[in-house]
This record gives structure tokens, C-alpha cells and sequence, in this order.
């Protein structure tokens, strides 16, 4: 399994483990899981051309794949 599916589970489990406790548990695993997907979006961005002034795609570098940029 891989180490980013075991940090999925692990914070699901948080979010569940916590829920209805009342001892600001659930907001901190709340915390933790947006952390995380702010890192999936900063990943993804890294991927994505800005494009121009005018929002016209960049030229696709040797080998990359329209749909990763």
C-alpha cells in the first residue's frame, strides 16, 4: 500500500475517531486533512501551465502529456 493511501486512511480514521468528542480533536484532524489536500493541490499546480497574458496554453515540453499541464 502506498505511504499516500495509509496517510488517506489514517486521516479518515482521525475525523472518525474524533467526531462528537467535543475536545477540539475533530477541528485538529479537520486541520490535518485540508493540510493534506493543499498538498495534492500544490502537486497538481506544479503540473498545470499559468498560460500567457492572453491564457493561451505554453508549448508541451518533449513527451508531455497534454492532460498534465
Amino acid at each position: 500500500m502506498s505511504s499516500d493511501t495509509e496517510k488517506h486512511q489514517a486521516l479518515l480514521s482521525a475525523l472518525k475517531t474524533a467526531q462528537g468528542k467535543g475536545d477540539g480533536s475533530f477541528e485538529q484532524a479537520v486541520t490535518e486533512a485540508f493540510e493534506h489536500v493543499f498538498e495534492h493541490l500544490n502537486r497538481l499546480n506544479s503540473h498545470v501551465s499559468l498560460g500567457g497574458s492572453d491564457g493561451e496554453d505554453r508549448h508541451l515540453k518533449p513527451g508531455e502529456s497534454p492532460t498534465l499541464r
